[in-house]
């Protein structure tokens, strides 16, 4: 036997490399179509994070929907702190994304008035 490769050496390779190829492609389209029936499952659940903003390595601000209320809440490592809570805005028409704005705004300067702890 001549050292190296052979012919059928070389398509047995390009042969396994394309079923690699095939069972990856099939695995994400079924990972795909799992986190779309996992999204829809989730739909009726009457707790949802609707947004979170990271603020320091172990700190965040989360919005959370609770049945018709959405409550800003501020996560620690060691503890959860309700800051601020309101309507739901798809139950008040004619509320804005600039309200929303002005609504944080003047919760941000209320808590730097009244001098309580921020979650930073």
């Amino acid at each position: 036997m001549a050292p190296g490769f052979g012919s059928a050496d070389l398509f047995r390779m390009i042969g396994s490399f394309a079923l690699v190829l095939v069972l990856m492609a099939a695995l994400l389209w079924a990972l795909r179509r799992l986190q779309s029936r996992m999204v829809t499952q989730n739909s009726g659940r009457r707790m949802q994070i609707i947004e979170s903003l990271s603020i320091g390595p172990r700190q965040k601000i989360a919005l959370v929907r609770v049945g018709d209320q959405e409550v800003m809440v501020g996560i620690t490592a060691s503890q959860i702190n309700a800051l601020a809570h309101w309507p739901d805005r798809a139950a008040k028409p004619g509320s804005t994304p600039s309200s929303l704005q002005n609504e944080l705004s003047q919760l941000s300067a209320s808590l730097s008035a009244t001098g309580d702890a921020h979650v930073a």
